[in-house]
């Protein structure tokens, strides 16, 4: 007889059929929270998804080339190299890169170094006390050459081993302070950036259709009156990124310049100009001052009239500039928008089973609320629901 219940129990199931019942309650907290409840959700469909976010559109990001030109001229005058102009041929190493360059702002200078035999720098390893601290064709990839395995003096006090290098050798020293090149704050950078938009065909640059020619020879980047020219001053660009430009150039450091392209499409095309902004990027933490700022070392080399090869060692300081462009645009589209329009009417249909779930459960008449939303109907008659 169980076993026939049951089967007969899960029959019934299987061929009930369920309907919407409208049920109208007059309750003012109900109705106030029905009421509130759908405000959110309206109010977040139409204010976040749509007027914010703008869910109507669709969206591509942007694809971006970077060219660069930076113009100074600055005047050292150094005991190993005396008078002597800088132009954009002696500090921008390398002439070109790929959405950066590099700009010259220091430096420790070795000149007529030659390929011959001297006594390497002090440091734990190269210090002896006779040869036999000194192996003969040991190569150290943190030393300074080859050793011959001659031990000699570096000074009245000291002795080292002797290297077959580029000698003299470059002296451990600190950076000059101030910077030699502290003239580099005043030089300027011509940045030129193309964006394109592929899913739109939409394509633009940063040297806008106002921009011409005559002003463009005599403009520098101020937020205040001239937002749109695309050359800077390098000390402005640190300034705007709350750096000292002198400060920054005795040890060198990495600064992003950052270029933000964010269009809608659906406004006129004027409207869609770039944003800069300036931020640094290398560590510049007090308490880790280990390996500071930004160097690398290269050489000139010449030939004397014997037919002998020299070169001047240099050991470079200078800022790195990253230009990095982000950007997004938007352009109305059918379906995105009525996939938000989809998504917003599910979530008043959730408003009503929240609602419906407040009344049954937790309202003090909940059980006649029962009574009056649930009502069942066999093939024989009506049954109330008490009877169920």
């Amino acid at each position: 007889m169980s076993e026939k219940g049951c089967c007969d129990s899960v029959g019934q199931c299987f061929f009930d059929y369920y309907t919407s019942k409208l049920l109208v309650i007059r309750s003012k907290k109900v109705g106030t929270l029905n009421r509130f409840t759908q405000a959110l959700v309206i109010a977040y469909v139409i204010g976040y998804v749509c007027v914010l976010k703008k869910g109507y559109q669709d969206t591509d990001t942007v694809l971006s080339s970077v060219t660069t030109k930076v113009k100074g001229i600055a005047l050292t005058n150094t005991t190993e190299l005396g008078v002597r102009i800088w132009d954009v041929a002696d500090y921008i190493i390398p002439p070109q890169e790929d959405g950066s360059f590099f700009v010259l702002t220091n430096m420790i200078i070795t000149p007529n170094q030659t390929q011959s035999k001297c006594a390497e720098n002090p440091n734990p390893a190269s210090i002896c006390t006779s040869r036999r601290n000194c192996k003969r064709g040991f190569n150290d990839a943190r030393g300074d050459g080859v050793r011959t395995g001659r031990c000699v003096n570096y000074n009245n006090t000291v002795k080292t081993c002797e290297v077959l290098s580029w000698c003299p050798l470059e002296k451990i020293v600190d950076p000059p302070n101030p910077p030699l090149l502290a003239d580099a704050e005043n030089f300027t950078v011509l940045i030129k950036n193309n964006i394109r938009y592929p899913k739109f065909n939409f394509n633009k640059r940063n040297i806008l259709p106002n921009i011409n020619s005559s002003y463009l020879t005599q403009c520098v980047f101020s937020r205040k009156t001239d937002p749109d020219c695309p050359i800077f001053r390098l000390k402005d660009i640190v300034k705007e990124a709350d750096e000292d430009f002198q400060t920054m150039a005795v040890n060198g450091g990495v600064m992003g310049v950052q270029i933000r392209w964010d269009c809608d499409l659906d406004m006129p095309q004027s409207w869609c100009v770039p944003r800069y902004s300036f931020r640094r990027l290398d560590n510049k933490d007090p308490d880790n001052t280990v390996a500071p700022g930004y160097n690398f070392r290269y050489a000139k080399y010449y030939m004397n009239n014997d037919d002998k090869e020299s070169r001047t060692l240099i050991k470079g300081y200078g800022i790195r500039f990253d230009v990095m462009v982000f950007g997004q645009a938007g352009k109305f589209n059918i379906v995105p928008t009525l996939l938000n329009i989809g998504a917003g009417l599910a979530l008043l249909g959730l408003v009503n089973i929240i609602c419906d779930w407040i009344v049954l459960t937790c309202m003090t008449r909940k059980h006649h609320y029962r009574e009056q939303k649930y009502t069942y109907v066999d093939d024989f008659g009506l049954l109330s629901y008490e009877e169920t």
